[in-house]
């Protein structure tokens, strides 16, 4: 009995050290192929492709880049066929208090740049500075969390066990003026070598994962009902797969075709 008790101590300690140690996400090249997986609604969008290119770079020392496409047609037999193209580049420290953004989007012939940055003050107050799409400085929460932190602080409740998380998160989107409250709700651990239905570019990512399903709501309107949901399953160094995107009316998914790990640089932190 007591060396099975010793058995259990040691192996709640392990975890508790792992749970403990900083996260370490990869830099990495996915890309995602995407198609409907729900459509009608007023919108009546009946059929949709695209595809989202994701490149991650940095390490602790540098602070982190990330450079995200996304282009998707969408079909509607009212509307005919529409193509939004999105460009979306990022800079945040690893400490998630300085965050940098950029976004070119277009859509239907509209294009539009929002372009900013905003920083944390060591009393924790955080100041964005927009320039684009037109000049503007305003106040961001304390305790809003940029993506690249709530990236980490997400895999730290996973490893830790636990089920939710809510979060503030500000990354620019939108008019660059929006803050949003997110709950992700966090499954069961799943285990490296549980390969069932996992893509091939998926394999070589010899980590636990985690299925996600976070939520994004509106602070101005105070509803109930998320504007946009993310689901996706997220190994241990912050690589995504199993991507569901849910507008409400429609949904996407997002099938990872290809995976590239790419070097981190030299860091020692």
């Amino acid at each position: 009995m007591r060396a099975v008790l010793a058995s259990l101590s040691l192996l709640v300690l392990a975890s508790s050290v792992h749970a403990a140690e900083p996260v370490r996400l990869a830099a990495h090249r996915a890309i995602y192929d995407l198609s409907l997986v729900k459509g009608g609604g007023a919108r009546g969008v009946e059929a949709a492709q695209g595809r989202i290119v994701i490149e991650f770079t940095g390490n602790p020392c540098e602070g982190y880049a990330s450079k995200y496409r996304q282009v998707t047609v969408l079909e509607s037999g009212e509307t005919g066929s529409k193509t939004a193209d999105m460009r979306n580049a990022t800079f945040e420290d690893d400490a998630g208090k300085s965050f940098r953004f950029r976004t070119d989007s277009t859509s239907n012939g509209k294009s539009e740049t929002v372009d900013g940055d905003a920083a944390t003050d060591p009393n924790g107050a955080i100041a964005l500075r927009l320039k684009q799409p037109a000049p503007h400085r305003q106040s961001l929460p304390n305790g809003t969390l940029f993506p690249t932190a709530h990236m980490k602080r997400l895999i730290e409740a996973a490893r830790a066990g636990e089920t939710t998380l809510e979060a503030k998160v500000y990354d620019g989107s939108e008019d660059g003026r929006k803050v949003y409250d997110t709950l992700a709700v966090i499954g069961r651990r799943i285990e490296p070598g549980s390969n069932d239905g996992l893509e091939a570019a998926s394999q070589q990512e010899k980590l636990p994962r985690w299925p996600v399903t976070l939520s994004y709501f509106s602070r101005e309107r105070g509803e109930g009902t998320p504007i946009y949901t993310l689901s996706f399953e997220v190994f241990e160094d912050g690589v995504s797969r199993a991507l569901r995107l849910d507008y409400g009316q429609f949904a996407l998914k997002g099938e990872l075709t290809a995976l590239e790990l790419l070097p981190a640089g030299d860091c020692q932190r």
